[in-house]
């Protein structure tokens, strides 16, 4: 037996923790930006993916305008960081409601790094960065998905097998529900089947 939701008679609070309950795993964007006074900026985002692979374009969601967004219109550049398992404490403190002006960087004790490309710093202890300048926005009620061209990519040596990034050695986090966090987990690897292998009942 399934309870019935219309979600035109739901309040905001309900449908967002109806669709953050059940859309899960998300992964994090863990993005770094800096104001156009020269602040630094980060902050974790879990409506985050992939867009496009040519030209390579990830997206994130900005519930809300908050800083990151601000920025990221400011200066159209911006860094998604990859959100390792052992910095859960410093992601979830970058998500505090610190006042504008004020750095999470500094605020939280994160260690910075220069990027290749852009001028937002990356998270040093992250192990991979994507450096990404703006391609649009896109405005959908109280949230703006904004879409990043990655321009550049830096990937720690130490999580790669050969040229590919190893999950169990990145670690990502994942959100949940609630204030529940994810990691990766039991990884099952099962190849995709070509039609051309698919089995018939000769």
């Amino acid at each position: 037996m399934r309870i019935e939701h219309d979600t035109a008679r739901l309040d905001r609070t309900a449908v967002y923790r109806l669709l953050t309950a059940t859309v899960v795993p998300r992964p994090i964007a863990w993005v770094s930006t800096v104001s156009a006074d020269g602040v630094d900026n980060l902050a974790p985002h879990s409506f985050f993916t992939i867009a496009s692979v040519t030209p390579p374009v990830v997206q994130f969601t900005s519930v809300g305008r908050k800083d990151t967004l601000r920025n990221v219109e400011a200066t159209g550049e911006f860094v998604v960081n990859l959100a390792p398992e052992p910095l859960l404490d410093e992601i979830n403190k970058t998500a505090t409601d610190f006042p504008e002006g004020m750095s999470e960087f500094d605020a939280v004790g994160v260690a910075r790094e220069a990027s290749a490309r852009v001028k937002a710093p990356r998270v040093a202890a992250s192990p991979v960065a994507l450096e990404c300048e703006l391609h649009s926005t896109l405005l959908l009620g109280d949230s703006t998905v904004v879409f990043g061209r990655v321009v550049h990519i830096a990937v720690d040596e130490g999580v790669l097998d050969g040229n590919h990034p190893e999950v169990t050695r990145l670690r990502p986090l994942t959100r949940l529900g609630r204030d529940e966090w994810g990691t990766a987990g039991d990884i099952r690897e099962l190849g995709r089947i070509r039609y051309a292998d698919w089995p018939t009942s000769d």
